[in-house]
């Protein structure tokens, strides 16, 4: 939770994207080192490698808790304490030039400035900030909770963590039974998708949210579907044809390489950016308590469903959810790219504040 917003909160417009994506970046990268890693160690005793696996993971949980020590405070948490004078040193670290830092804060204090009348509670936190959430939101808020809700809703409701999780179950029920294979497969998965998630962290602030989050979503939609007709296939076929078996695995690969285009990084950079300065904590906390919430859901009943209507059967309604988000996406979604944090708020006043934002720009 606090990564993606902290990412948001110290970046520059042009560059929030890419660099509020690298959480999910290293996140995959984590999966396919976790892959390699079983993999190497699958040819060791039982109770030896599942220790070492677990294990090893120590390392870089140590190397993250040593960097946090020298990580700055965020610039716009400082202002909102009134502590303008370290709120403008931890702007000049990381700006380019003084003046830059200068006009970031200008921008942060007037933000707050607003935030602060517009807040029917005036306060900044606690209950205040949740009754404003959930009990009187305000139509632009309201907007920003169904985008938020909605995209981590749709993340997690797509399948891809429990397509994750019970990948050995599905290749096994395609005809893979070799215990190296389903590693092997699972290696050629996690580099499919970290190699994904680079080329979007990479073109984010270039090619916007919207067309990689519609991209992402409708690719998904496709995989799914050809790979609910290659299980179903395979459902009804005793050889098990090779055609049918790489089928299901390049569909798996579509479908995990597409969530990395867009639902992927993008669900946490969109959810971490479009709140005001105010809300920002907490409404980011309720968006990914949804999305926590629909993974449990999801893998919990993945297996128990798939048993009722096949894998195929799955699949298929998986692709269709896809389908439904991706709808929910063109429809309810700005373009929040190359906004500052302070501007994408105007995104969701009404439908002319975007034209009116990039006027601006122009004219300046």
């Amino acid at each position: 939770m606090i990564a993606p917003v902290y990412s948001a909160e110290i970046s520059r417009a042009m560059a929030r994207g890419f660099l509020t994506s690298l959480p999910e970046v290293f996140i995959v990268f984590g999966f396919l080192l976790g892959y390699i890693v079983n993999y190497a160690l699958s040819g060791l005793p039982q109770h030896i490698n599942w220790r070492l696996m677990l294990g090893l993971a120590a390392i870089p949980s140590l190397l993250i808790g040593c960097g946090v020590i020298a990580m700055p405070e965020s610039p716009r948490w400082l202002v909102m304490q009134g502590r303008l004078d370290d709120a403008k040193q931890v702007l000049i670290k990381i700006s380019d030039t003084i003046q830059e830092a200068d006009f970031r804060l200008s921008e942060i204090t007037k933000a707050a400035s607003s935030d602060h009348l517009d807040s029917s509670s005036a306060k900044w936190h606690g209950q205040g900030v949740y009754k404003e959430l959930l009990l009187r939101p305000s139509r632009p808020v309201r907007r920003m909770l169904i985008a938020a809700l909605g995209i981590n809703f749709f993340m997690q409701a797509s399948g891809n963590d429990a397509v994750i999780y019970y990948c050995p179950e599905v290749f096994k029920d395609a005809g893979i039974h070799s215990k190296k294979m389903l590693f092997g497969v699972n290696v050629i998965m996690g580099s499919a998708k970290t190699s994904f998630v680079l080329f979007s962290a990479l073109f984010l602030d270039r090619f916007g949210r919207r067309p990689l989050l519609l991209l992402g979503s409708a690719g998904m939609a496709l995989s799914l579907a050809v790979m609910g007709m290659g299980s179903k296939f395979l459902e009804h076929s005793d050889s098990k044809p090779m055609w049918a078996i790489v089928l299901c695995v390049v569909a798996v690969c579509g479908v995990v390489s597409f969530f990395s285009i867009g639902l992927g990084p993008i669900t946490w950079v969109y959810s971490s950016e479009i709140f005001p300065l105010r809300l920002r904590a907490q409404g980011s906390g309720l968006a990914i308590s949804v999305n926590r919430l629909v993974s449990g859901v999801m893998s919990m009943t993945f297996l128990t469903i798939s048993k009722k209507i096949t894998f195929g059967g799955m699949f298929f309604v998986l692709s269709g959810i896809m389908v439904v988000a991706t709808v929910f996406f063109y429809v309810f979604m700005p373009e929040t790219k190359g906004k500052s944090l302070e501007e994408i708020g105007a995104l969701f006043e009404d439908k002319n504040a975007k034209a009116s934002i990039d006027d601006g720009r122009e004219m300046g």
